[in-house]
């Protein structure tokens, strides 16, 4: 897949294409759905199968006093897209005068001059331009104006009340509700980053722990005790329970960690076994338990060994 941060970086003989356009944080059902016809629709006529988005999120460029924390990072994101297909990513720098265009603005520069698209693939409640003025009616019409077709995805539903929607896997994440969160995404939710040195109360209690950098990417669940795989950076999955949270069990944590420990590792020296600086993937299959500040370690030991058997039992039923 080619990537172009820049609207004149893009060829001038690009396309023709099939284009779509949206943030695609977590590459969820809904964004499938949309991507999987762009890809069709372009292997059918012969074009290009082209995504365009922004970075960072427009949220965050217009309320930058709300922290967004996203449900995947742009390389997983450009992996995801890949993967279904897509062959240019149009990963457009956001800005307040960026968004200052107006609609026809953005739709002319973008999908007409640098793209040359014959279809543009969207949503029903597409919301381009300044103000985010334009809308499906306003794409229809500058479609007849400029020369594509618009051709329009149903929305998806989570469920009667809740249409598939980032905002609502965030809202699952941030509950614990990973289960739930899958279903919508499609796959089990991932955390991408470097495992670095913690302070080995893990190793000390016999329960050793891959801890993710602070740096990683990825939403983080809620605080409590998930059932998963570790995939390191030779593939080989690992199955893990992984504990989120600042371990209140002891003193001095004030910063939410991701501590994955590794279930069954072979029995061979510690040293041939070595995750740190190795960036590896977490995934979230099942909600176990919340936090809890237990009285001693010996209490501690006792709940993660506990943790570890319902672990086992939870990934055995996938």
């Amino acid at each position: 897949m080619d990537l172009y941060r820049t609207i004149s970086s893009i060829p001038a003989d690009f396309g023709p294409s099939v284009v779509t356009i949206g943030n695609f944080d977590g590459i969820h059902t809904g964004h499938a759905a949309v991507l999987g016809t762009v890809v069709n629709l372009a292997r059918e006529q012969g074009l290009t199968p082209t995504a365009v988005s922004f970075d960072p999120h427009p949220a965050v460029v217009h309320r930058p006093n709300e922290p967004l924390h996203e449900i995947m990072g742009q390389p997983e994101r450009q992996q995801y897209l890949a993967e279904l297909g897509i062959d240019a990513y149009i990963l457009l720098h956001y800005t307040l005068e960026f968004s200052r265009q107006s609609p026809e603005e953005f739709v002319k520069n973008t999908f007409v001059d640098a793209l040359h698209a014959r279809y543009v693939v969207i949503g029903e409640d597409v919301r381009f331009g300044h103000n985010n003025a334009g809308d499906l009616q306003t794409m229809r019409q500058l479609g007849q104006t400029f020369g594509f077709e618009v051709v329009t995805i149903d929305e998806l539903m989570a469920d009667e009340t809740h249409r598939t929607s980032s905002t609502r896997i965030r809202q699952l994440l941030a509950e614990g509700k990973v289960e739930e969160a899958r279903q919508l995404l499609g796959r089990p939710h991932r955390m991408v980053g470097e495992i670095v040195h913690g302070a080995a109360r893990g190793r000390e209690l016999g329960f050793p722990t891959a801890n993710l950098s602070q740096q990683s990417r990825g939403f983080i669940p809620a605080d409590g005790v998930y059932a998963g795989w570790l995939i390191d950076e030779h593939g080989k999955r690992h199955p893990v329970a992984t504990s989120i949270g600042t371990n209140p069990t002891f003193e001095g944590i004030t910063q939410r960690q991701v501590e994955a420990h590794v279930i069954n590792r072979p029995d061979e020296p510690i040293e041939n076994f070595n995750l740190y600086g190795q960036e590896v993937t977490v995934e979230f299959l099942h909600y176990l338990r919340p936090t809890v500040a237990y009285t001693g370690a010996e209490a501690l030991i006792e709940q993660i060994a506990q943790d570890v058997l319902d672990t086992e039992e939870k990934l055995a039923e996938n």
